[in-house]
């Protein structure tokens, strides 16, 4: 059983769109519940489940029956698991400012959290597993995202016109120490602000981005995010603190790739997403979810990040990769016209078809996709082709 189709779960988070998901599935929409998030993997919260014999089985199972068989030589690498989570997002409202723990954090924390027994849906437990949780978007559809530190010129520069009073002193300490210690200290203050300073905060910063955002400029949609976020956050600190972050604006097939330590947030669009097999997320805001900020202070990375889209790099004819570091995974697009293609299998696949229809084979073993399906591929395929006239993403791992 080289070749299984999958069937994943949606995942109905509140920030997820009516339409995306059911619209790529070609189902009924809009839908009664929010769709936010596809998950294709094995990760024990959701695992999807594939087709076997006339049955399903999950697919975390298949894998911890015969690693070898499904993740070839690395399994052991891997501790004989799936070592990427692969996504379909739908962002109809943004998501929450939150960055991803590094490696040794994420075993670190998750330890402590298991040593004093916290479950894992009480609002005090941090860290959902041991791993951290390097990731890559890549957008389908027009994509706006907030990522990493301004350079801090650049930072002050988008303050200056809107004067806040009572932000003043804290612009002034970062205009004095213009370093990663000073930019953690100015948002330091504003992530521990009490209440009344926060609201002050807010309420000044919304009145100054009312009237900086009717004009023309290079910060102008990002003024225009606050008044957004007020309305859906009120008084929340973030509609404050997204304006030291880098606003970055993706057209479809354009990728960001956010490593540990950077904070982020999803504005608003459709993307595929991959991960390394975490859901670890510590929050700063722009959330009804519990916001831990002592140890999101400790896991943030405050250098400045200059951010610019990842294209993908051609790989034979018909397939662009998107380079990352991480050796979890590895995300490649193909676009097949009446075309077929074919390449080495070394471990587990999962793909998706995003547009038309395509056939997977290997021998004797097939499997017809057409739009929003999914399969896996094992190992023991060596070889796959792929024919058809479609859009296709494969979730590898990394190189």
């Amino acid at each position: 059983m080289p070749i299984l189709f999958l069937t994943n779960k949606i995942q109905a988070y509140a920030w997820g769109s009516h339409s995306t998901i059911a619209e790529l599935q070609q189902r009924v929409f809009p839908t009664a519940t929010p769709e936010a998030e596809m998950w294709l993997g094995a990760h024990p919260n959701a695992p999807s489940q594939a087709n076997v014999n006339g049955g399903k089985a999950s697919l975390d199972a298949l894998i911890a029956e015969a690693p070898g068989s499904w993740l070839g030589p690395r399994a052991p690498e891997f501790q004989g698991r799936l070592p990427f989570l692969l996504k379909v997002l739908a962002a109809e409202t943004p998501l929450s400012l939150q960055a991803h723990p590094n490696q040794e954090q994420a075993r670190l924390g998750f330890e402590e959290d298991e040593a004093r027994g916290i479950p894992k849906q009480d609002p005090r437990r941090r860290y959902q597993d041991a791993n951290h949780k390097p990731e890559l978007l890549c957008a389908l559809t027009p994509f706006e995202a907030l990522c990493g530190f301004r350079n801090i010129a650049e930072t002050l520069a988008l303050f200056r016109p809107l004067q806040i009073r009572s932000l003043a002193p804290t612009l002034q300490r970062l205009a004095n120490n213009p370093t990663n210690a000073g930019l953690k200290e100015c948002f330091t203050s504003l992530l521990q602000a009490d209440t009344s300073t926060r609201i002050q905060l807010v309420e000044e910063t919304l009145v100054a981005c009312e009237k900086q955002s009717a004009v023309l400029g290079p910060h102008q949609k990002s003024y225009a995010l606050s008044l957004k976020l007020h309305a859906l956050y009120p008084h929340d600190i973030g509609i404050l603190s997204q304006l030291l972050l880098n606003f970055v604006e993706l057209s479809p097939g354009d990728a960001i790739y956010l490593p540990a330590g950077n904070l982020h947030a999803y504005v608003g669009g459709a993307g595929i997403e991959i991960m390394a097999s975490s859901d670890n997320v510590l929050r700063g805001g722009l959330t009804p979810k519990p916001v831990h900020t002592e140890e999101l202070l400790k896991i943030l990375d405050f250098s400045p990040l200059a951010v610019s889209p990842i294209r993908g790099v051609p790989h034979g004819a018909l397939e662009k990769v998107y380079p990352t570091p991480a050796k979890e995974f590895q995300l490649s697009q193909l676009e097949l016209h009446e075309e077929s293609w074919n390449g080495a299998v070394a471990s587990a696949e999962i793909w998706l078809c995003t547009r038309g229809t395509a056939e997977l084979r290997s021998g004797s073993h097939f499997q017809v996709l057409t739009q929003g399906q999914s399969a896996v591929v094992s190992a023991d395929v060596a070889r796959l082709g792929v024919r058809g006239n479609a859009t296709l993403f494969r979730a590898t791992l990394g190189r």
